[in-house]
């Protein structure tokens, strides 16, 4: 019996596994928005959201393990300098899951997978926020 072992083969080989969602990071990071099979964004949940928690602390030791984990120095600047700082509020909950029907070929079940806070919705409050500040 398999209780309690939480991990989504995918039907992949560990190091095809590894890859892919190292690669779906990276995508989600750059775009703020993917789409992608149900299962696979839920696992992806499990490797991005211990990331932004890294970025919201920016040391020499987590930029580090970032790199280790992403392999790609334009990611972990972004993760540092953009992504961490706009979360630094949040406790958790980064990621979005929303349904987004079902795939033409096989019917799998898709969804699109969105960070909470957009930069355009960050964009567009530091605006209001400097609105305000120039009425005052």
């Amino acid at each position: 019996m398999r209780h309690g072992h939480g991990l989504r083969k995918l039907n992949r080989t560990s190091s095809h596994r590894l890859a892919m969602l190292r690669n779906m990071t990276n995508s989600l990071l750059r775009h703020e928005r993917i789409s992608t099979t149900l299962p696979k964004a839920k696992e992806l949940r499990r490797v991005i959201e211990p990331m932004i928690t890294l970025g919201k602390k920016p040391s020499l030791a987590n930029r580090r393990l970032a790199f280790d984990r992403l392999r790609d120095r334009e990611m972990v600047s972004k993760l540092f300098d953009e992504i961490g700082p706009r979360f630094a509020k949040r406790n958790g909950g980064y990621l979005r899951i929303l349904k987004s029907g079902f795939r033409k070929g096989d019917n799998a079940p898709m969804a699109l997978v969105t960070l909470t806070e957009l930069a355009e919705a960050a964009a567009g409050e530091a605006a209001t926020e400097e609105k305000k500040a120039k009425q005052a």
